[in-house]
């Protein structure tokens, strides 16, 4: 797949001097109201900003995209990126005319107007029926179950601890043997499959043994210090069983990391045939 989202980065601006995370705050909120209400136009676009959907570039206004009807959202969950001035929201709805469950990047520019960021690229992986393990009810469940609350300032990890943490957990779907910092209790939600149902104190993150080499590229990071916790969007091979094994499909995975050890893990993949054919 030709991942037109992943270039467009490359030109992110990198003067971020006046973010804040109370700017991002108010962005994150800003970014769930026009969701809700289904207006991009609420939204600080410019004519260059750069709008898509599961790796595909799209006009945010019209049919093709999530704002083209308003999305009830059940519950929500943001990080704040003041390095990269950038958002992470992860968005449940349940609503029974189209569930989703929604990973946004939104990536700001401060170099125009440092006073008031405008939003140089916004990109989702946008999971529905017939997606990876997709069920919005159970997402909804379990991911209103866990704690993701700050992490105490004497406690918190590095920027390069939880990126480190997150890129081994990819980095082990190619080599079984490579070593991950799993928490001694780690869950994964999976589309809408918890892997901890049973035992909410196990260790239940570990992934089974993918064909190698594997290599799990188009890496694309929102990382939040004061919550221990990283989104990492990816392009995923193997797993759409009609495609050859290297070509891949649009990915996210949500790390929560304490005290240097994941402790949870979101991933959110969206299918080019139901439940990628599985």
């Amino acid at each position: 797949m030709h991942h037109v989202l992943a270039l467009a980065l490359l030109g992110l601006p990198q003067a971020y001097a006046a973010c804040t995370r109370a700017f991002l705050q108010e962005a994150a909120a800003l970014y769930l109201k026009a969701i809700d209400l289904g207006q991009p136009s609420l939204l600080p676009l410019t004519a260059t900003t750069t709008y898509g959907e599961n790796d595909v570039v799209l006009p945010i206004a019209g049919n093709a995209s999530v704002f083209a009807a308003p999305i009830k959202v059940d519950f929500s969950r943001s990080l704040l990126d003041t390095t990269q001035c950038a958002t992470f929201t992860e968005l449940t709805s349940t609503q029974p005319s189209h569930p989703y469950v929604i990973h946004t990047q939104i990536f700001y520019d401060t170099t125009t107007s440092p006073s008031a960021p405008s939003i140089s690229t916004i990109q989702s992986v946008v999971s529905d029926a017939g997606d990876w393990l997709f069920n919005a009810t159970a997402f909804l469940q379990w991911t209103t179950y866990e704690s993701w609350s700050a992490i105490a300032p004497a406690l918190l990890d590095t920027r390069s601890t939880i990126k480190a943490a997150g890129d081994a957990y990819l980095d082990q779907w190619g080599n079984v043997s490579h070593p991950v910092p799993f928490a001694t209790s780690c869950s994964r939600l999976e589309g809408g499959l918890y892997t901890s149902a049973r035992n909410l104190t196990a260790n239940t993150c570990p992934m089974g043994a993918f064909p190698s080499p594997l290599n799990v590229t188009g890496r694309r990071y929102v990382i939040d210090e004061e919550l221990g916790a990283m989104d990492i969007f990816n392009d995923f091979p193997f797993l759409e069983s009609t495609f050859p094994v290297e070509e891949t499909v649009p990915s996210s995975n949500l790390f929560r990391v304490e005290k240097g050890l994941i402790r949870y893990i979101h991933e959110v993949t969206v299918c080019a045939t139901k439940n990628c054919g599985r």
